[in-house]
C-alpha cells in the first residue's frame, strides 16, 4: 500500500531526485520519529544533509495541488460510494513568531483558547469501509490579506484574496464534485452549519446535509414567518418525539442518544430548491446536554439517515487526531505558502497509507475472532517493525550529532 500510494503520484515529479526525496519524506512520516522536521527526515533517509528534503519543500519543481488530486482520486475509489459524506472542519498549529503563513494571535480548538497559531481548512471524506482527509486549504486572516507585503514575503500568489473558513469549505467541496467524487451527504460543525451561504452552497450541489447549529440559532417556522431559538424548540417537544438510536460505533460500543426530528422546517431557504428541510436535535442520555443539527435533503430520507450522518462527522476528528499523533500534520516548521501546501500534502499520503491499509485489515479479517481491529496507530507500528529499516551505522548517527 505504501508503494501504491507513492506510485499514484508519482509522475508529478518531472525529475528522479524530487521523487526520490518524496519517497523519503513520506517514509519518515511514518517512520518511528518523535519529531518530524526536515533534519529528522533526511537523517531517518540515510542522508548526509537535509538539502535533499528542504529542496523538495522549498524549491523544487512540483505541483502540490496535483498531487493532492491523485491522492483524492486514489482514497474515493477505495472508499467511495453514492453515501459517502464530506466532512469540513479545522484545525489549528501552535506556532511562534509572525512569519508563518497565515499566523496570528487566533482561537485554537486545539489548545482550546486564543493562541499564536495558524489555522487549516480539511475536507474529509468518509465511506462505508473508511474515511481519512482528501484536501486542505490554509486559512489567511484579513491581517495577512490586507497586507501585501507580508503576503508577498510569504510566497501567498497575488490572486489569494481574503476567504472565510466556510469560503474555504465550500471551495474544496466544488472541487471534490468537479472532480466527480461519489458523495451524497456533508456534514460541519456549527462553524459551518450557521452559514446560510454555506448551507446554499450546499443545496446548489444537490448535497444532502446535517450541519451543527448553536442553540441560539434561530430556527424559521411557519414558511420562515417565526424564528425561535433552537433550544427554545427543543425545550417544548413532547416526550413522544424522542427517540433512542445508535450515531455509529465507538470505542467501547455503539454511541446511543436520543434524538428528535421535526420535519418540513426551517424553511427560509430558496422555496424553489425542491428539496427537504428539517431540525435534528440529539440528547445525551446521562447528562441531558443538547446538540442541534439543521437537515436538508434533496429527496425524502429516513431519520435513521441523518442520524447516520450526524454520527460521521467525527471521523474529521479522529482523523485529525491520527495525522498529528502518528504523521506529523503539526510538526512542519515552515513559513511559505507553498512549503506548507506541500508538507500538508505528503502528510495526507502518509495519512492515507494508514487508513487504507486499517480498512483493508478490517475487510480482510475473518469472522469475529474476538480480537481488537487493526488501527491506524497499529499498522503504523507494524509498518515499523516489518517494513522501515532505520539507518542505525553508527558514523551516520554520530555524524548528525555532531
Amino acid at each position: 500500500m505504501l508503494a501504491g500510494v507513492l506510485g499514484c503520484f508519482a509522475g508529478r515529479f518531472g525529475r528522479v531526485e524530487p521523487r526520490r526525496a518524496a519517497t523519503a519524506f513520506v517514509t519518515g512520516l511514518l517512520s518511528d520519529l518523535e519529531v518530524k522536521t526536515c533534519w529528522q527526515l533526511a537523517e531517518q533517509a540515510g542522508h548526509a544533509r537535509p538539502d535533499a528534503i528542504q529542496r523538495l519543500l522549498y524549491r523544487a519543481v512540483w505541483d502540490a495541488d496535483a498531487v493532492r488530486d491523485d491522492l483524492r482520486q486514489l482514497i474515493t475509489d477505495r472508499f467511495g460510494g453514492p453515501d459517502a459524506v464530506l466532512v469540513v472542519d479545522e484545525t489549528g498549529d501552535l506556532k511562534k513568531g509572525q512569519h508563518s503563513v497565515g499566523v496570528q494571535r487566533q482561537y485554537s480548538g486545539t489548545a482550546g483558547r486564543i493562541e499564536n497559531s495558524q489555522v487549516g481548512v480539511f475536507l474529509g471524506y468518509a465511506g462505508a469501509s473508511g474515511h481519512t482527509l482528501i484536501d486542505r486549504r490554509v486559512y489567511l486572516p484579513a491581517s495577512w490579506t490586507d497586507d501585501r507585503d507580508r503576503c508577498q514575503a510569504a510566497g501567498v500568489p497575488d490572486e489569494i484574496g481574503f476567504a472565510t473558513k466556510s469560503q474555504l469549505a465550500a471551495d474544496m467541496i466544488t472541487a471534490a464534485i468537479d472532480a466527480g467524487v461519489p458523495a451524497g451527504w456533508a456534514a460541519a460543525d456549527e462553524a459551518y452549519g450557521n452559514s446560510a451561504v454555506f448551507r446554499a452552497h450546499l443545496r446548489g450541489h444537490g448535497l444532502g446535509y446535517v450541519l451543527a447549529v448553536s442553540c441560539s440559532h434561530l430556527i424559521p417556522l411557519d414558511g420562515g414567518k417565526t424564528r425561535v431559538r433552537a433550544d427554545r424548540v427543543a425545550a417544548e417537544l413532547p416526550a413522544s418525539a424522542w427517540q433512542r438510536r445508535s450515531a455509529g460505533a465507538g470505542s467501547k460500543g455503539p454511541r446511543f442518544y436520543d434524538w428528535a426530528w421535526l420535519d418540513d422546517v426551517c424553511t427560509d431557504a430558496d422555496p424553489d430548491d425542491g428539496g427537504r428541510h428539517s431540525l435534528l436535535v440529539r440528547r445525551n442520555a446521562t447528562t441531558g446536554e443538547l446538540a442541534f443539527y439543521r437537515c436538508w435533503t434533496p429527496q425524502p430520507a429516513a431519520l435513521a439517515q441523518f442520524v447516520r450522518v450526524a454520527g460521521i462527522r467525527w471521523t474529521v476528528e479522529t482523523s485529525f487526531q491520527a495525522a498529528k499523533s502518528q504523521v506529523g500534520l503539526d510538526q512542519h516548521q515552515v513559513r511559505r505558502w507553498d512549503s506548507w501546501h506541500r508538507f500538508t500534502t505528503l502528510a495526507l499520503a502518509a495519512l492515507a497509507v494508514l487508513a487504507i491499509c486499517a480498512a483493508d485489515a478490517a475487510h480482510h479479517d475473518p469472522a469475529d475472532t474476538g480480537l481488537i481491529k487493526l488501527t491506524v496507530n497499529e499498522v503504523r507500528r507494524l509498518i515499523n517493525a516489518c517494513i522501515i529499516r532505520p539507518i542505525s551505522d553508527l558514523t551516520h548517527r554520530l555524524h548528525w550529532s555532531g
